[in-house]
């Protein structure tokens, strides 16, 4: 009798489990499809920023974010990024295979896991749909939407939304609401060394700081310029229409 009702309440769990798993997945099919075509008010890192401050009791913590259009934002901010993060962002389909056998290859030799290889349309995919941190679990599941937004989204949509949702700064989310911050104009008039010292932070705003650059962030800085330059400057923007 016993066994039977312990047999029970597992199938029961297990239904359960699988009912929560199919919401989700449905849950997550229906945000790539409308944030497809409508502005992202929020993402899942500035939920998770904001409800660990609240739990930590610092009440005053604000993850705000100011969605722009992409005719919005400098078209030095888009290339910034994607010499900073990605350069093969516009050929690839979510995945760098040459990127990620590099850094597999880096970090064998290193003996520890020091690099990523991240794309940003990876990057898009977690801080979108997902939360912070390192786990084959969340890589797996990261996987998987960067499969679904490549699939429904354009490169210029998924550029786009990267630039309004990327974390800048404690509380600073997109673009807009960092060129505000920390240069006093809109995102549309960032200039290139702005947008280069922006995406000099990357991927760790948290230990880099805009407002307070390290000699490491502005040797960054400076190695983006020359990468936007030799990406050829506006003219790949035009040539892969982002």
């Amino acid at each position: 009798m016993w066994s039977k009702r312990r047999q029970r309440g597992v199938l029961f769990w297990l239904s359960g489990l699988k009912w929560l798993a199919g919401g989700v997945i449905t849950l997550w099919i229906g945000l790539i499809l409308i944030f497809s075509v409508l502005p992202v008010p929020f993402s899942a890192v500035m939920m998770e920023r904001q409800l660990s401050a609240w739990f930590s009791g610092n009440v005053s913590y604000v993850a705000h974010s100011d969605w722009v259009p992409r005719e919005a934002i400098s078209p030095a901010m888009a290339l910034a990024v994607m010499a900073a993060e990605d350069q093969r962002f516009p050929e690839h389909w979510g995945f760098d295979v040459a990127a990620i056998q590099s850094a597999l290859s880096h970090n064998e030799r290193e003996g520890s896991s020091l690099r990523g290889a991240s794309t940003l349309s990876q990057q898009t995919a977690k801080n979108l749909l997902l939360w912070d941190g390192r786990s084959w679990v969340r890589k797996g599941l990261e996987a998987g939407l960067t499969a679904g937004i490549e699939l429904v989204w354009t490169k210029r949509r998924i550029l786009t939304v990267y630039l309004n949702i990327v974390e800048l700064g404690d509380g600073v989310f997109g673009v807009e609401q960092a060129a505000r911050t920390y240069f006093h104009k809109p995102a549309s008039r960032l200039t290139a060394p702005e947008a280069a010292l922006l995406a000099a932070v990357l991927p760790n705003p948290h230990r880099f700081k805009v407002n307070a650059p390290s000699a490491y962030v502005l040797r960054r800085q400076q190695w983006i310029l020359r990468q936007m330059r030799q990406m050829g400057g506006e003219g790949f923007l035009r040539a892969h229409q982002l």
